[in-house]
C-alpha cells in the first residue's frame, strides 16, 4: 500500500514567521491593490485545499487574487526574491490534493481572471483568461454556432485553467477527446515572473518544441497559465440518449466492446453500476431503474441519431441487454445525462465522504476492472459505486466511509490503492482526468518508473530551480 499521502515543502523554503509574512504581505502590497491581498486566517483557511480526501493541506500565510497578468507577474517576482512557495488555485474542484495549500505559501487564486477576451467563428477558437468556468464558454460560444467539448461533471464550477492543469476530460470524450486536444497556445508567468508564450492560434503550426502539451496536465508546477487560445469546433446538432439495462457489469463492458469493435462513433457511452443507481435515486428522486447491475448510457449527435441508436441497441440486446429504451427527445435525453452528472454527488451523500478513483485501462480489459473492483469492496467490506467514461475504459471507483471511523477509513484507503494496483496490472493508468496532486505522487512513480520519474524532475528544475511552484505535487 502507498504510504499515507502528505502535504511537502520543498526543504529550502522555510515557513514565514510573523514578520516574515508581514514583509511578504507588503512587498506584495506595493504591486497589487488591497482587496487582491487577503491575510485573515479566517478566510484564507478557506482556500487550504480542493475537494481529495486523505490530502492533509498547510495554512497559507496569503491568498491573492489577481485580475491582470501584470499583478501575476508580480507575485511571483515577490516569491522568487522571498524564496516563498506558490500554490496556484482555480475552483478548487480538484479530486487529488492538487491545489492544497502547503504552509507559509501564497495562494494565488485565479477566479478573478475570468474573462472571455475573445471568440473568433472564422478561427475557431476562444481567447480566455485561466478562471472562466467550463460551463460560462460552453454557453458563451453556442451563440456563436460553435462548441467548446471539454466538459467535466463539475463543469458548472470548475474553470479552464483548472482544466488545463489536470488536463480534464468529460462525457463526451470518447468522440471529441480530452483538453489537452483543445489547448493551442498558452501565456504562463514563469517561477520568476517572466511571460512565456507558446503554440498558436492557427490552423497548423510544429514550431520547436510543443510547450503548449508540457504545461497541459502539469498541475500548476511549471508555471502559471493566464490566457489560453483554444480550438472551437462546429456546433453538432442536438444528441440524443439511449439507456440500456444489463444483468451484470460484464454484460455492459461487453457492449461497449461491441459497439467500439463495430466503428460507431457515439458522442458519449457512460456507465453507472447498480451502486451508483441507487445513490442517485436516493438524492434525486428521478426512478432509475434499481433492478439492474448496470445502466449504459449512449448518444449520438449525428443528422440522424435514431438510427445510430437503433444500431446501437442492437449491439446491446446481443451482449444481454434486458431493456434498452431510447429517450424520445432532447429534454428527455437531457434528463438521463443530468443523472449522469449527478453520480459523484450522490455517492458522496452516502457516507459523508467519498475517495473517487480515476483509474483508465484499455476499453477490452474495462469488464475485468469493474470485476475486480466489487471483489475489492466485497474484501473490505466497503461501499464502491463506479461511473465510467466507458467509451475511454476511464472509471471512477468511488470509495464511500465514515471519516470519523478510523478503521474504516484505513479500509478506504488500502481498497483505493488495491483498485490503482489493479489497474496497472490491466495495462492502464492511475489517473485518465484527475491528476496526480499530492494523493497518488506515490503511484505516479511505480507507472512511469525512476528513467521517466528522472526526466520529469529535470523538466521541473529547468521551469523551477527554487521550487516555488506548487510544491509536493506530483512528485
Amino acid at each position: 500500500m502507498a504510504p499515507e499521502c502528505h502535504a511537502v515543502i520543498v526543504s529550502r523554503i522555510e515557513a514565514p514567521r510573523d514578520e516574515a509574512i508581514s514583509t511578504l504581505t507588503d512587498r506584495l502590497l506595493a504591486g497589487l491593490p488591497a482587496e487582491a491581498v487577503v491575510t485573515d486566517p479566517g478566510v484564507t483557511t478557506s482556500y487550504a485545499h480542493d475537494m481529495a480526501s486523505f490530502c492533509p493541506a498547510g495554512a497559507p500565510a496569503v491568498v491573492v487574487l489577481p485580475r491582470t497578468v501584470e499583478q501575476v507577474q508580480h507575485v511571483m517576482r515577490t516569491a522568487t526574491e522571498l524564496r516563498v512557495p506558490v500554490v496556484p488555485q482555480g475552483a478548487r474542484s480538484g479530486l487529488s490534493g492538487g491545489a492544497n495549500a502547503t504552509d507559509g505559501c501564497i495562494v494565488l487564486s485565479l477566479t478573478r481572471m475570468d474573462r472571455i477576451l475573445e471568440i473568433s467563428p472564422v478561427d475557431r477558437i476562444a481567447v480566455v483568461e485561466p478562471g472562466v468556468v467550463n460551463a460560462t464558454l460552453s454557453r458563451a460560444v453556442e451563440e456563436h454556432g460553435l462548441y467548446y467539448p471539454p466538459d467535466p461533471s463539475s463543469w458548472e464550477m470548475c474553470t479552464i485553467g483548472g482544466n488545463i492543469g489536470t488536463a480534464s476530460g468529460g462525457l463526451c470524450c470518447v468522440k471529441y477527446g480530452v483538453t489537452a486536444e483543445y489547448v493551442l497556445g498558452l501565456d504562463v508567468v514563469l517561477a520568476d515572473g517572466r511571460l512565456l508564450s507558446t503554440g498558436r492560434r492557427t490552423a497548423k503550426g510544429v514550431a520547436g518544441y510543443d510547450l503548449t502539451r508540457l504545461f497541459v496536465g502539469s498541475e500548476g508546477s511549471l508555471g502559471i497559465v493566464v490566457r489560453a487560445v483554444l480550438a472551437l469546433r462546429p456546433k453538432p446538432p442536438q444528441q440524443l440518449v439511449m439507456v440500456a439495462e444489463f444483468a451484470s457489469a460484464g454484460a455492459a463492458c461487453d457492449a461497449v466492446c461491441r459497439i467500439m469493435e463495430g466503428g460507431h462513433v457515439p458522442s458519449l457511452l457512460e456507465l453507472m453500476d447498480r451502486t451508483t443507481v441507487k445513490a442517485v435515486n436516493a438524492l434525486t428522486h428521478m426512478g432509475l431503474p434499481e433492478s439492474t447491475e448496470a445502466l449504459l448510457l449512449a448518444a449520438f449527435d449525428t443528422p440522424h441519431p435514431a438510427a445510430d441508436l437503433a444500431a446501437v441497441g442492437a449491439l446491446c440486446e446481443a451482449a444481454g441487454a434486458t431493456q434498452v429504451v431510447p429517450a424520445d427527445d432532447p429534454a428527455e435525453s437531457e434528463l438521463l445525462l443530468q443523472a449522469r452528472r449527478m453520480s459523484l454527488p450522490a455517492l458522496e451523500a452516502v457516507t459523508g465522504t467519498t475517495m473517487i478513483d480515476d483509474v483508465c485501462v484499455p476499453r477490452s480489459q474495462l469488464g475485468a476492472m469493474l470485476e475486480g473492483t466489487e471483489r475489492i469492496a466485497e474484501k473490505y467490506g466497503l461501499t464502491i459505486g463506479v461511473c465510467a467514461h466507458a467509451g475511454d475504459g476511464n472509471t471512477h471507483p468511488v470509495v464511500c466511509f465514515d471519516a470519523g471511523d478510523p478503521d474504516e477509513s484505513r479500509r478506504a484507503r488500502e481498497s483505493f490503492d488495491e483498485i490503482m494496483a489493479l489497474g496497472l496490472e490491466l495495462g492502464g493508468t492511475i489517473t485518465g482526468e484527475h491528476g496526480v496532486g499530492v494523493l497518488k505522487k506515490e503511484w505516479l512513480a511505480r507507472e512511469i518508473g525512476p528513467v521517466g520519474l528522472e526526466m520529469q524532475r529535470a523538466v521541473k528544475q529547468v521551469f523551477d530551480p527554487l521550487g516555488i511552484l506548487n510544491p509536493g505535487k506530483l512528485f
